[in-house]
């Protein structure tokens, strides 16, 4: 392992600074709004705008790579980010804020790709396992040390958005000083929508699901602590330790997704969520230690559901659909971020701050109602599955790219086809058969083969 941190470092280093500005700008922002009494509304719609950012440019990424090279495509979008941070000092325009957290999630976007884009040309196939660890690692500890930096510097001053820019100028440095060549330019896989939704449509519920509660936990966590009371301090100290939380179970929830069904340990999860939100739910007012001991048991479970939902959905997809598949999660997840601070925004609006955990718990339940864990000889597995679990970073801190460095996915299937040009004529849409229901008794692997085939120029 230390040779793999000593290989990769800059660009561990360029993600950890990264997401410390990243983190530490969200937190920033609600904090502001709330000691500027500006509705819960606002909090929620700027998350939103910066997933819908994100969302955009896992499009735009590609494009803007294969135009002007990783490099210039990294430095331009660093020097893009951090000018639009400090824009949200210039103007108080709360619109005009909107447009700036668009174009910091899209920038940083962008940036992700090429880090992970990096990490996979370097990395050896043996190797990929680790290097995926050492970069999951550098996300989740740069998103608690911005939280840790309010503990440091409380006020809520411009010295904050100065710091989010300085994170995000020294991002640039590493990249920027690299002498290795380019890797190869990579296309954007085919997400084929309508097949995953026929195929994996409790999986995709539960990215769904997933993306609605932590979208909304990132905008708006930090304006509920902010309204019971905590100092910035204390606010800091809540979301470090939350987001900690989220490092912490990785590991534990890998034996556990090997060992026992998937299904059910996401309705398991999610049945415990809504229990560990039903303090923070119905109580107006929390007691500091019931704050902090419910709020980092819920974030123990609410980030379970995610990797659960990857690792149950890689079960049920042939090996040259991954690509496509990894795709179709992010996309997913990120329309539920989008939607879910502005949903519980509203609600807080409305009907007070502890809204927001109830919304986590009302989700949590229909997550419960919408799984339906069976018998595995009942699931349409293919000939691989159960696939080993792989621990998998935070979706605010990944690309599509990332299924490069997922250890599960083979190779030369991500090189065949995220670096092959498109075959130009249309692929018929396959049959698929229900997440969930028994498997037809027709040889799946020859149709599958056949078209596999086909789809090579």
């Amino acid at each position: 392992m230390r040779q793999i941190w000593k290989s990769f470092r800059a660009l561990y280093f360029a993600s950890l600074m990264m997401l410390i500005g990243s983190g530490l700008l969200s937190t920033y922002l609600a904090l502001r709004l709330a000691a500027d009494h500006v509705d819960s509304l606002w909090v929620g719609a700027l998350m939103a705008a910066n997933y819908f950012g994100l969302v955009l440019g896992g499009k735009i990424g590609h494009r803007l790579i294969a135009r002007v090279g990783h490099i210039r495509a990294y430095a331009a979008c660093a020097g893009i980010v951090g000018a639009a941070v400090l824009g949200h000092g210039l103007i108080d325009w709360l619109p005009a804020w909107l447009f700036l957290r668009v174009i910091v999630g899209l920038g940083m976007m962008c940036q992700y790709m090429v880090i992970e884009s990096w990490l996979n040309e370097q990395a050896d196939a043996k190797q990929r396992g680790m290097v995926f660890s050492g970069y999951m690692i550098a996300s989740y500890l740069g998103l608690v040390l911005g939280q840790l930096i309010l503990v440091m510097h409380p006020g809520l001053g411009l010295e904050l958005l100065m710091l989010v820019a300085l994170c995000f100028a020294l991002c640039l440095v590493p990249v920027a000083l690299t002498r290795r060549i380019h890797p190869a330019p990579l296309h954007p896989a085919p997400m084929e929508p309508r097949f995953f939704i026929k195929r994996v449509p409790q999986s995709l519920s539960t990215v769904l699901g997933a993306g609605l509660i932590v979208g909304s936990f990132y905008g708006l966590a930090p304006l509920y602590a902010s309204q019971q009371g905590l100092s910035t301090e204390q606010v800091g100290l809540f979301m470090g330790s939350c987001i900690f939380a989220g490092l912490l179970v990785q590991w534990p929830l890998g034996w556990l997704s090997d060992r026992y069904d998937r299904a059910l340990l996401i309705r398991c999860f999610a049945f415990s969520l809504a229990l560990a939100a039903l303090p923070l739910a119905i109580l107006q007012k929390v007691p500091l230690e019931v704050l902090f001991i419910s709020g980092f048991f819920c974030s123990l479970v609410q980030f379970c559901l995610y990797p659960l939902a990857v690792a149950f959905s890689n079960d049920h997809v042939e090996g040259d659909r991954r690509v496509s598949l990894t795709a179709m999660l992010l996309v997913t997840y990120g329309v539920g971020a989008s939607i879910g601070p502005l949903v519980a925004g509203v609600l807080m609006k409305l009907f007070g701050s502890h809204m927001l955990y109830a919304f986590f718990s009302f989700f949590a339940l229909v997550l419960v109602w919408r799984i339906r864990p069976k018998a595995v000889t009942n699931l349409h597995q293919v000939d691989d599955a159960p696939l080993h679990h792989v621990a998998m970073p935070d979706s605010m801190s990944s690309s599509p790219l990332v299924v490069c460095l997922d250890p599960r996915v083979d190779e030369q299937i991500v090189q065949e086809q995220m670096q092959s040009p498109p075959h130009p004529e249309a692929e018929p849409e396959p049959e698929v058969e229900l997440e969930g229901e028994p498997t037809p008794p027709e040889d799946p692997d020859a149709g599958r083969e056949q078209s596999f085939t086909e789809a090579r120029p």
